[in-house]
């Protein structure tokens, strides 16, 4: 029987993340599940040995008492993406099932775990928010001794950007270690501390499923090759 990865459907850009995973990467021991929040179905959530959160507009701020007007704030949230979200997030941490969380879904995982948002960049909206149809690009400093430096072999590489909230590094819960940072101190990765808890949690804030030459970044291909790795050792 084929193992199922479940990802997360988003009204943005959903068709890169399903085409990110190809043939070659699926095999024949592998498939892709849509989970969408606006046909929510409990049995294909418990159906799915690994996970997909995706990006996405802002989760709304009341999930993580956030300030509820701030810049750069979305015309309408989707508060029945962010419950179902989190049913999938808590449904993977209950049978410690693989999750690679992007952008927004890096956020939820976040709060989650009691932490908050920089609700808005500011500033720091010239390199990192999108504003055109291209992604900005910028380089992230890999931290020593995190999974992420041991896949990818970097200690700096390039990714992409394109959001304007990241998340507070004064909430960050102490089950989490930063594997990369901006030259800001921004944090653009996180991974799961505990790996007999959860073998594989791993938060990235770019687009992994998007970024310029993905198969040649190991910030994209390394980390999508670890991801299917931890997939296939599930007993």
């Amino acid at each position: 029987m084929k193992k199922k990865i479940g990802i997360s459907f988003t009204r943005t850009n959903f068709q890169n993340y399903w085409n990110w995973f190809g043939p070659q990467d699926l095999g024949d021991d592998l498939e892709l599940v849509l989970l969408s929040f606006e046909k929510p179905d409990t049995s294909l959530i418990r159906d799915c040995d690994a996970f997909v959160l995706t990006g996405g507009v802002d989760m709304d701020p009341r999930f993580y008492d956030g300030d509820k007007v701030y810049p750069n704030q979305p015309d309408e949230y989707q508060p029945d993406r962010d419950r179902f979200e989190i049913e999938v997030y808590r449904e993977a941490k209950s049978k410690k099932a693989p999750v690679l969380a992007i952008c927004r879904g890096m956020q939820l995982v976040h709060t989650e775990e009691g932490g908050k948002l920089i609700q808005d960049l500011g500033e720091r909206n010239a390199k990192h928010k999108k504003d055109t149809d291209i992604d900005k690009q910028h380089e992230v400093q890999v931290q020593p001794g995190t999974r992420l430096a041991q896949w990818t072999g970097l200690t700096a590489g390039k990714v992409n950007s394109a959001h304007h909230q990241a998340l507070d590094p004064g909430t960050l819960s102490p089950v989490w270690t930063i594997s990369a940072l901006d030259d800001q101190g921004l944090i653009e990765a996180i991974e799961w501390k505990d790996t007999e808890t959860m073998p594989f949690l791993v938060g990235v804030q770019w687009h992994p499923e998007r970024i310029i030459n993905k198969e040649q970044n190991p910030l994209s291909q390394a980390i999508k090759e670890q991801f299917l790795q931890s997939i296939r050792q599930i007993q």
